[in-house]
């Protein structure tokens, strides 16, 4: 049943929400054509059904058509095809197109309610697909909503700004119309959806009789010691509720206004400040807190709100600085700020230190020195001999761009240079060693010769006696004594043998022995009479 008719060309479909749209390009010229397009998916296990014809678009004249009540599958792979029909004749069919409804989805526009009250506009934002049973978006809390918002007026100033389901709008001037429009987001998805229709609304002027409120609240928070301040312009006797939400709950299209609670510690006060910190109960989420005031009259008003972050809204302290000294280092012993036991500054801000150095003296243009660490413990090295070392020290946490004050400067001084004491021990152990080495051999040789001296000059010995000179002379020596003792002179009775040649041998014998006896020296009378004896035995075994 083909025939000459064209294919559609350049087939889409177009999906906000759960509405489907298809639509094509026909280039023929043909009068009274009529379009069919079918439609088939396939699972997630790759099984492909057969070609059913696509409701809602059966024999359509325009080159649209919905199809919204054929799709219930969202994240299953969809193909469609259309062709064109004139009576019975029927063009081959387009090329097909593929689609996952869910990814080429787009968010629809949110519905919007406005209020113009005492000065503010009220804004209620509802969901995409509030109102349908089949949804596209299931996690509408993932929801973010962008709001765009300007004076009806020439020239006026657009500003965009996201806003709660449940929202107040504040800075607005009295008696002006505003213009505003609403678009919900999945930022997650990187998904943005149709704007709203736009909607006006003028303001009003706010209560006279609002003027005890508290002004210009505030909030300070060091180290995880969170503060509210707020003003006082009212003279006459003010009473202050401080109250909190969890942030969570203006994420919810509910009514929270009754979700308020009162600050432990904060109710009834005077006083024109409230430490909340009770009830920071994590650091993951936020807050939001606001000063009821009641007048003596027991009317009440509601200061505008302050949201907290934690983490964000937290200003880090100085940290606490420590300094010790070694032979050759200076220590520095830092507190995380808050104290040691403040682990939520230690963990969650994970937090480096810049430590400034300098030698304090005289000289002003003495070089300040820097140097980060991770650590709570740093050491500088390279440090001069009695010399005033200051230090102080900064935290930073680069994850949230925050930086303490530094802390107050702790100085110390280095002990002295303990090199020259040590040179000079060392040159007097040497000089001591070589003094040793030198006096050892000489003290040596000087007791050798005084040993020498005194064996000549003052012998332990008297010399004997009987020491003759030749001659018959006595010996005499210069180095004697002058006083001399009298010595005996003794001879030799000798034996006169009748037998000549004996008497020959003997007298040789007697020559050399007299020649002995004369360089010999004896002490006393008994070695005279020894030697006497010895020669009488000696002429015996001669004869």
């Amino acid at each position: 049943g083909q025939t000459n008719l064209k294919s559609p060309q350049d087939v889409q479909v177009y999906v906000v929400n759960t509405n489907f749209t298809l639509s094509w390009n026909y280039t023929g010229n043909d009068t009274d054509v009529t379009f069919s397009a079918e439609y088939r998916f396939e699972d997630f296990d790759g099984n492909v059904t057969e070609w059913k014809e696509l409701p809602g678009c059966r024999n359509v004249t325009h080159m649209e058509c919905d199809f919204s009540s054929a799709i219930t599958k969202y994240y299953e792979t969809h193909h469609v095809r259309v062709r064109a029909e004139r009576r019975e004749k029927v063009s081959p069919w387009s090329s097909i197109f593929e689609m996952i409804p869910y990814f080429i989805a787009q968010i629809g526009p949110p519905g919007v309610e406005l209020q113009s009250t005492n000065g503010v506009i009220k804004i209620k934002v509802s969901p995409p697909e509030a109102n349908q049973v089949r949804k596209m978006w299931i996690a509408h809390l993932r929801f973010k909503y962008n709001l765009v918002i300007w004076e009806n007026s020439s020239n006026a100033e657009v500003r965009s700004q996201a806003i709660f389901p449940n929202h107040i709008i504040d800075d607005l001037a009295p008696d002006t119309t505003y213009c505003l429009k609403v678009q919900a987001t999945l930022p997650l998805d990187l998904q943005e959806g149709l704007f709203s229709p736009v909607h006006c609304v003028k303001t009003t002027r706010k209560a006279v009789d609002d003027l005890f409120c508290a002004t210009n609240v505030s909030v300070l928070a060091l180290n995880m010691e969170f503060h509210l301040h707020w003003n006082n312009l009212y003279k006459q006797l003010v009473t202050y509720n401080v109250q909190y939400l969890i942030g969570y709950l203006k994420k919810l299209h509910d009514d929270y206004s009754t979700k308020w609670l009162n600050v432990p510690g904060c109710e009834n006060i005077t006083d024109t400040q409230c430490n909340f910190s009770s009830i920071i109960a994590t650091t993951s989420g936020f807050y939001y807190l606001r000063v009821q005031a009641m007048s003596e009259y027991n009317k009440s008003c509601l200061s505008n709100e302050v949201k907290v972050d934690p983490l964000i809204t937290n200003e880090i302290g100085p940290p606490g600085v420590k300094v010790d000294i070694s032979d050759v280092l200076l220590h520095i012993q830092i507190s995380p700020p808050g104290g040691s036991e403040c682990e939520v500054m230690r963990d969650h801000y994970d937090l480096s230190y810049r430590v400034l150095y300098w030698k304090n003296s005289s000289n002003n243009e003495e070089e300040i020195k820097m140097k980060e660490i991770k650590q709570t413990i740093g050491t500088v090295s390279d440090l001069t001999p009695l010399t005033l070392y200051c230090v102080k020290v900064q935290a930073f946490s680069k994850v949230y761009n925050k930086s303490s004050h530094y802390s107050k400067e702790e100085c110390i001084k280095t002990p002295g240079d303990k090199v020259l004491p040590l040179i000079i021990l060392a040159t007097f152990v040497a000089a001591l060693i070589v003094v040793l080495f030198v006096a050892t051999p000489l003290v040596f040789a000087l007791y050798q010769a005084y040993n020498k001296i005194k064996y000549v000059l003052f012998p332990s010995c008297q010399p004997p006696l009987n020491i003759e000179g030749f001659g018959g002379q006595l010996l005499s020596s210069p180095y004697l004594s002058a006083a001399e003792e009298p010595i005996e002179n003794c001879s030799i009775i000798e034996t006169i043998i009748t037998e000549e040649v004996n008497q020959i041998d003997f007298k040789e014998y007697k020559h050399s022995k007299q020649s002995s006896r004369d360089s010999g020296n004896y002490s006393n009378d008994d070695d005279t009479s020894g030697s006497k004896s010895s020669e009488e035995m000696l002429e015996k075994q001669i004869v």
